[in-house]
């Protein structure tokens, strides 16, 4: 499997265009895609607080651990209360690490508010525990609290935004096809 997504024209002029915005210009990007204080996102009206609240399980895990499978049924919202996990995901027959999930982080957001499938694979690195918010739980509160859907769908949008942003600004300098071994000799 390759262990690196091709260079393509268009991807490396975004990249550069990220690059090329004024500093301040940028800034005001990262920030307006950072992520918003768990307390704040799910803070709700007590009925539907206690929805979420009541069946909210723990779960511990050992490092090595898998948490769950892409494109495995999601089983609702987890958030990350201890240890180190990694995102893992198989795209285009590429093995792609998407990055970590620390204490305080919502995991898979889109699985919990779209199709019910995992996009990519969440394992442990560190001994951890996640809370999970079981899916007809959060409907429920949804029903209860309207607002708290669109809170979490904002949160997904600030996510890819984050995401994006990563990507253009890491993906500017073009992957080297050649050895310079030949012109240092």
């Amino acid at each position: 499997m390759a262990d690196r997504e091709t260079e393509t024209p268009s991807n490396r002029k975004q990249g550069e265009e990220m690059l090329n915005i004024q500093p301040d210009t940028r800034l005001e990007r990262l920030a307006a895609a950072a992520a918003h204080p768990l307390a704040e996102l799910l803070d709700c009206p007590q009925d539907a607080g206690r929805l979420l609240s009541g069946d909210t399980k723990r779960i511990d895990f050992e490092p090595g651990a898998v948490v769950f499978r892409q494109q495995g049924p999601c089983k609702g919202l987890y958030v990350v209360v201890s240890g180190d996990f990694v995102r893992k995901a198989e795209r285009f027959e590429m093995r792609v690490i998407l990055g970590s999930a620390r204490p305080g982080d919502l995991v898979e957001l889109a699985a919990a508010l779209g199709d019910g499938h995992h996009a990519y694979t969440l394992s442990a690195v560190t001994y951890g525990s996640l809370l999970l918010l079981p899916t007809e739980a959060l409907h429920k509160s949804f029903e209860c609290y309207p607002p708290l859907r669109m809170r979490l769908l904002e949160e997904l949008a600030r996510e890819v935004s984050r995401a994006y942003i990563t990507c253009c600004l890491t993906r500017v300098t073009p992957a080297r096809r050649h050895s310079n071994v030949a012109a240092t000799a």
